[in-house]
């Protein structure tokens, strides 16, 4: 397992802008639209490289979708970009019945997710926009852990053919997956193993996961990690293996506790290997300004908050 203490940082977004660029060469159908945030979703250097392949939709995030599964319908494999809260709550309608309902191989690419959007607040900061994707049919919901994950999953979504809502953040973040590791949708990622509880993360809070489960094992706590990259289609196989294993989990998320990975994972569990859980995401809030790593500890999605659900869990067993 990757050491916490010695990985470098890079932004999610960034592994998305270059992963983006190396498709633009490799498949002339790829196509990327913006909704005027070009530089911030990092797809400058294929707007660059690509001029008649790249569309600039400006503010009209509805019109943009539209676009993207005209393109489809032609052959083309459109990556549409732009804020997470513009990219679902705003458009919404368009989604369902454009892409989603009518099956298009539309890429929607969502930047800026989560409280670690940091200071542009509540008005940015969505944490429903798991719950609105993984409930439209058909759509594939995917969340990736760093920057190399991030990477190897857009150029897994331009093979994947339907509608994929692919989930990234802002900030610099600490990249600890191996760059070669092979991206499948829909398997999950054992990071660690153990025997005492399950510790199911997905997005950021993978490495979050990764740091609590290093102080469980100082407190004698055997913990597994599980990466749930992709949260629909869920990997149910490897969340009932491990639960076969330690008999309790914890979900983590920088999400609503309603609607997101959490309920997916306790739907799985009451069907296949009723067991406790504990749900470490944002409880019924909005967010608000502040520096990134600070909302998250505010807000209760930090190593000691995943830690105590750990201890919880277990006493439930």
């Amino acid at each position: 397992m990757t050491q916490t203490a010695t990985v470098e940082k890079k932004a999610t977004r960034a592994g998305f802008g270059e992963a983006l660029l190396e498709l633009g060469h490799k498949n002339p159908m790829v196509v990327a639209l913006c909704a005027d945030l070009t530089g911030s979703l990092k797809m400058d250097a294929f707007a660059k490289a690509f001029p008649d392949r790249f569309f600039q939709a400006g503010i009209a995030e509805a019109n943009m979708i539209g676009m993207a599964a005209g393109l489809s319908i032609g052959g083309k494999i459109p990556f549409a970009g732009t804020f997470a809260n513009f990219a679902t709550g705003r458009v919404y309608d368009q989604i369902r019945q454009s892409v989603a309902y009518s099956d298009k191989n539309v890429k929607i690419c969502a930047s800026h997710a989560g409280l670690s959007l940091g200071e542009d607040g509540a008005t940015h900061q969505i944490l429903e926009d798991i719950g609105l994707m993984k409930m439209l049919p058909g759509m594939t919901v995917i969340n990736p852990c760093d920057f190399n994950q991030t990477k190897a999953a857009t150029h897994a979504i331009a093979e994947h053919l339907g509608p994929v809502y692919l989930r990234f953040g802002r900030p610099d973040w600490p990249n600890f997956t191996p760059a070669d590791q092979k991206f499948e949708i829909g398997k999950a990622i054992r990071m660690r193993e153990g025997h005492d509880v399950s510790i199911i993360a997905t997005g950021h809070m993978v490495w979050i996961a990764l740091k609590a489960a290093e102080e469980l094992a100082r407190q004698g706590v055997s913990a597994e990690i599980i990466d749930i990259h992709t949260i629909k289609p869920l990997d149910e196989d490897a969340i009932v293996s491990s639960l076969q294993k330690t008999g309790c989990a914890v979900t983590a998320e920088e999400h609503s506790i309603h609607g997101g990975l959490g309920d997916s994972i306790a739907q799985c569990l009451a069907r296949k290997i009723p067991a406790p859980v504990e749900m470490v995401a944002v409880n019924d809030q909005f967010g608000e300004s502040g520096k990134p790593l600070e909302l998250m500890s505010k807000y209760g999605l930090d190593t000691p908050d995943i830690v105590a659900a750990a201890i919880r869990t277990m006493n439930r067993k």
